[in-house]
């Protein structure tokens, strides 16, 4: 069963612990701690059909054992935790969408979050479902819940870095028998853990810090209530948006090292907010972990670690492009998430309210001093 490990960790096992070992299976004598990648369209089925393995769209073993690992990670200690991986991101989370909606009923999604999701509303409305939206900062969603089937929370928000209080808007939410999804992208697991806040759904790009290396594409989906998950593994199973079972095994083997990529990246994300912040222009500087930045104070009751994406505004487009042109350690990349920092002018794919300066840093996990050094160095000749 996904969610399920053999292993046993101790639900107060800590974040190191857990990362290395979550979803091993049971040590046999002469396999490998992490068996490799299983590659299968078909299983061998004679007679009735038993047993989790049958077809490749379905289920595979690979894809089993990282479900556990992220389900461990998600919700650890929990009963009945399922997790579901994706072949994206937005694989997972329209199958959130799409599978608890139906037409005649509302949704309220973020007004400032991911760039797709003006996507999503045109789908959605496509199919006859009412979307209403709302900014992240100051709960702004809860005055449009009423009457809704589902509300979708985006916290911290990508790629403004605002944060709402997932609690709060959870127990709203269910007062009024709507259905709650995070997206906890930009969190991670070890970040903050939505179903201990309330939330009915885990939703995440697994492409971005849970893997940190760029070289993936993945998704998931994570809940406690076997009915609405049941939901969402249906509309896998219609829409065949799977992974492949490389990117589950190299997504498994990537999160062993997740709490120490989480933990550097971090802690250079502060570094480079606060040199960012005590730059003699005012930028803008944004980042939930920096004191006296508006999502400091939820943020701090909520989340453990603050994210590794920093974000300000250079005056002009000219400007940001000068800035990232002088950048040597930085590359200029979309994404975030990854152990190589990579920065970009996000207003360049259109999508998101952002001014033409707006810069999305992702911090790496390079030296700080060099990463201070590279961001103080591109601000002054981009000046000039």
């Amino acid at each position: 069963m996904s969610g399920t490990s053999g292993r046993g960790l101790p639900a107060d096992s800590g974040d190191g612990t857990r990362a290395v070992r979550a979803g091993l299976p049971e040590p046999v004598k002469h396999e490998p701690a992490l068996p490799g990648p299983v590659f299968a369209a078909h299983y061998h089925l004679p007679g009735e059909v038993t047993g989790p393995y049958g077809y490749g769209r379905d289920d595979n073993p690979t894809w089993t054992l990282l479900e556990r690992a992220i389900g461990e990670l998600e919700a650890p200690g929990q009963d009945g935790v399922e997790t579901l991986v994706f072949a994206s991101g937005m694989a997972a989370t329209s199958s959130v969408l799409f599978s608890q909606l139906s037409a005649g009923d509302a949704v309220v999604l973020p007004s400032d979050g991911y760039q797709a999701l003006p996507l999503v509303r045109a789908q959605l409305e496509a199919y006859g479902i009412e979307v209403r939206t709302a900014p992240t900062a100051g709960d702004a969603q809860l005055d449009v819940l009423d009457g809704a089937k589902l509300l979708w929370i985006e916290t911290p928000s990508n790629p403004g870095l605002d944060v709402c209080d997932i609690r709060r808007l959870a127990e709203a939410a269910h007062a009024r028998g709507a259905l709650v999804a995070v997206d906890n992208t930009l969190a991670t697991p070890l970040g903050q853990r939505p179903l201990e806040l309330g939330a009915d759904f885990s939703v995440a790009s697994g492409t971005k810090q849970l893997t940190g290396h760029g070289d993936i594409l993945l998704g998931y989906v994570t809940g406690l209530d076997a009915k609405t998950m049941a939901a969402v593994r249906r509309w896998r199973k219609i829409v065949g948006a799977i992974s492949g079972p490389m990117e589950a095994w190299l997504a498994h083997r990537s999160i062993a090292t997740l709490h120490m990529r989480v933990d550097r990246q971090n802690a250079n994300a502060l570094k480079v907010a606060e040199a960012l912040r005590d730059w003699p222009e005012e930028i803008g500087v944004r980042y939930p972990g920096l004191p006296g930045d508006p999502s400091y104070k939820i943020a701090s009751q909520q989340m453990r670690h603050s994210g590794c994406v920093v974000s300000f505004t250079l005056p002009t487009r000219t400007r940001a492009d000068r800035f990232l042109d002088a950048l040597r350690l930085v590359d200029n990349a979309t994404s975030f998430g990854g152990v190589r920092s990579t920065a970009e002018r996000r207003g360049r794919w259109g999508g998101d309210a952002v001014p033409e300066g707006f810069i999305r840093f992702s911090v790496g996990a390079e030296d700080p001093d060099d990463l201070v050094a590279d961001v103080l160095r591109a601000l002054e000749e981009s000046a000039h």
